[in-house]
């Protein structure tokens, strides 16, 4: 019976530690990662799409009303525990020559299947339905923290579909105290622990046998690639970002006093990340012959213009 207390006690603070909610959402928790519901109706709606894999999963995602005149599309793979309401703040913000969609990942909230997906190429493979674009259209991929080696194995696995890659935050299997404090607890009660939390351990378990396939895409993609990681972050030590930038040449945006959920803490800042990124791939666009070189202005939200609901914390970004 103790450990039994035990392993409950550890797992409503494996729980309450994620900042995540499977299914409530606590009224702290919502002013910190404002939702959907948050917002005007017409900013952000769901959809669902079938998984380009023989199992045919069926995926729910968040994402912007179609805009025909939009020049980029945003794809969000988000971390672990995956779950694409946290990204409703960067949705609302986006320019409107953007689009923007984010996937609750193969295993978590309301996607199938119930299970965890360990292996990454097949969760690339199940999400790139995410890449279809219309006319004129490119696409920026975003991978958040563990969504960040899956991002690279899609731009490697479909170079041709994504001109310009932006890393959150990743996790490339270096752990701050936070995360070795939650994945350590996880373990123990892995079992008794809520679908969703379950299965981001057996992801993140699953993740160190994949990297050096992952470091091996990572070192041949040649679309613009930007990291972006906050000097606060307790779950991935922004070291880990500088040394990996370093390594492949790519440019890493510092963000100060920025923790690991920069998409609720630090919108504007994530944002400039994307528009970093798509302006290396524009300039790269014109340097080369004209055939078609994709317009719209770099448009972010300022600092000085509060978000609608809660004002995000806006820190100065710092570019190496």
């Amino acid at each position: 019976m103790r450990r039994l207390l035990s392993a409950l006690a550890a797992t409503a603070a494996l729980a309450s530690a994620a900042c995540v909610q499977v299914h409530t959402e606590p009224a702290a928790e919502q002013e910190r990662f404002p939702t959907s519901s948050s917002y005007p109706p017409g900013t952000m709606e769901r959809t669902t799409f079938t998984a380009a894999v023989a199992e045919g999963w069926r995926i729910s995602a968040l994402k912007t009303p179609d805009r025909p005149d939009a020049t980029w599309k945003v794809v969000v793979l988000t971390g672990t525990p995956s779950w694409s309401e946290f990204w409703a703040p960067a949705i609302a913000q986006l320019p409107h020559t953007r689009e923007m969609i984010v996937a609750d990942r193969p295993g978590f909230r309301d996607s199938e299947p119930r299970r965890a997906v360990q292996d990454l190429a097949k969760q690339a493979d199940a999400l790139s339905p995410m890449l279809d674009t219309h006319p004129g259209e490119r696409v920026v991929l975003v991978g958040q923290s563990f969504g960040a080696p899956l991002a690279t194995l899609m731009a490697q696995r479909y170079h041709d579909r994504v001109a310009a890659v932006v890393l959150v935050s990743p996790y490339f299997g270096d752990r701050g105290p936070t995360a070795r404090r939650m994945i350590g607890m996880g373990s123990v009660v892995q079992g008794l622990l809520p679908r969703d939390l379950r299965n981001s351990i057996g992801e993140i378990r699953g993740q160190s046998a994949q990297l050096p396939t992952v470091w091996t895409a990572l070192r041949g993609l040649d679309q613009p690639l930007v990291f972006i990681h906050g000097d606060d972050d307790s779950f991935v030590p922004l070291a880990a970002s500088q040394r990996i930038a370093a390594e492949y040449d790519h440019t890493l945006i510092t963000v100060p006093g920025g923790d690991h959920f920069l998409n609720a803490c630090c919108v504007p800042a994530l944002l400039a990340a994307v528009e970093q990124a798509i302006s290396e791939a524009e300039g790269r666009t014109a340097a080369a012959p004209p055939e078609t070189a994709p317009g719209g202005p770099s448009l972010v939200e300022s600092c000085d213009e509060p978000a609608t609901p809660p004002a995000s914390r806006c820190p100065r970004a710092q570019t190496r």
